[in-house]
């Protein structure tokens, strides 16, 4: 990748483009992001620049975090998070990276984490079919139903669409695109839906399909 940032999601709202159409838009608090560690070759195996993102308190960070931060002389960080740039050679410990390393039109990549929803059964997770509510059903309108294994082979296959945890796991919404950046507040306008909730903390990328 090219680009990279960590930021914190704010809400969505919408902006009018010059032809006075509505966009919806992702407000997200993108950096300032400080460059933390430097992984290399021969000490890591490969190579990433380690970045930090948000002041955290001298109370929220163990010891081993503490010496961590103090070689960098970073200040303490809430989030770390590795990104792997193209041009390592121009990354060094110490720089500053900020939300104008983005522009308008952009085409960009947003990670994060989707909202948890529990325990979910198969219509909510699966989009399954419920059964008739009437003639006969009874109270499993809907329910899973029969899994459909037979004497052969006596089992339930791997991967079936079964009830079970819904959300929080890690979603990648691609081809996005900026469509404002505001560099004193910090504030990058995405268009479009992202994954989390308000606060939670994504990953900006250049996309990895589109120039």
């Amino acid at each position: 990748m090219k680009k990279g940032i960590i930021a914190k999601k704010i809400g969505m709202s919408q902006l009018f483009d010059e032809n006075r159409n509505v966009v919806p838009v992702t407000i997200c608090e993108a950096g300032p992001c400080v460059v933390v560690q430097k992984k290399t070759v021969d000490n890591d195996g490969y190579e990433a620049a380690q970045l930090g993102f948000g002041d955290a308190s001298v109370k929220s960070v163990n010891k081993p975090l503490k010496g961590h931060f103090a070689k960098a002389d970073s200040g303490l960080k809430k989030v770390l998070r590795e990104f792997k740039f193209n041009d390592m050679s121009s990354v060094n410990v110490g720089d500053i990276i900020k939300v104008d390393t983005f522009e308008v039109g952009d085409i960009v990549d947003v990670s994060g984490t989707s909202k948890g929803k529990g325990y979910a059964g198969t219509i909510k997770r699966w989009n399954n079919h419920r059964l008739k509510e009437s003639h006969g059903t009874g109270p499993v309108a809907r329910h899973a139903g029969s899994n459909g294994s037979t004497s052969s082979p006596s089992r339930v296959y791997k991967g079936k669409k079964l009830p079970g945890h819904l959300g929080a796991e890690k979603v990648t919404v691609q081809n996005l695109t900026v469509v404002k950046i505001d560099p004193e507040n910090n504030l990058i306008a995405i268009k479009g839906a992202i994954p989390g909730p308000n606060g939670g903390i994504v990953c900006i990328t250049d996309s990895v399909k589109k120039a």
